[in-house]
């Protein structure tokens, strides 16, 4: 399945719940979930009652729209996960947490995950002085990303709409010299998603 490219708001409705796909837009009034918060289509409005595959399904598209990946690199998480030691659902949630797109609207220097994938593949970007073009790049302990001198001007309009938006405890960010860093592997706790993570080891192993 390619990348999508209609109307991201409908994904919301879709899993029936807010994805925070397109940044302010869904914290303000113009937001299209408040309006229709059903699924979209013809039948969208009609009561539905999910099998349990159907709930772990929705669960995982969900968290597949949540990240924006495809279902192939979303598999690739889950096999990487499942061989790792501890809890499958945790680590998956890490690995998609260390994502250098998503510690990157984390830190607050983008409004979305997709305004933070353009960002990076536009080259404004350094981890430990070096260019990253890659939003996948799995970001490690003690990795140090900073905004490329030429681009501080553009990304400090970003970031000033972001004043209200704090980095979470895993991660330090200097507003003023658009530069942070991963301080530690976050743990599930300090994860606000909203993905229940147990669902999708479900549908896997089914």
């Amino acid at each position: 399945m390619g990348r999508h490219t209609g109307p991201v708001c409908k994904q919301c409705r879709r899993e029936g719940a807010k994805l925070f796909l397109k940044g302010d837009k869904c914290s303000g009034p113009k937001c299209p979930f408040d309006k229709r918060s059903y699924a979209p289509g013809q039948h969208g409005q009609g009561a539905k009652r999910l099998s349990e595959f159907g709930v772990r399904l929705r669960e995982k598209q969900k968290a597949r729209r949540i990240y924006g990946l495809s279902e192939r690199q979303f598999r690739n998480y889950f096999t990487l996960a499942s061989k790792s030691k501890g809890s499958t659902g945790e680590k998956l949630m890490e690995l998609l947490e260390r994502r250098l797109d998503n510690v990157v609207w984390r830190m607050g220097l983008s409004a979305s995950r997709g305004q933070a994938r353009q960002v990076i593949r536009d080259g404004h970007l350094r981890v430990n002085g070096k260019k990253v073009n890659i939003p996948s790049y799995c970001v490690k302990t003690g990795d140090k990303i900073n905004v490329k001198e030429r681009s501080i001007a553009a990304l400090k309009k970003i970031v000033e709409g972001l004043k209200e938006k704090n980095a979470p405890a895993w991660l330090t960010l200097n507003k003023e010299a658009l530069e942070g860093q991963m301080v530690n592997i976050p743990k599930r706790s300090e994860m606000d998603s909203l993905v229940e993570e147990r669902l999708i080891v479900e549908f896997y192993s089914r």
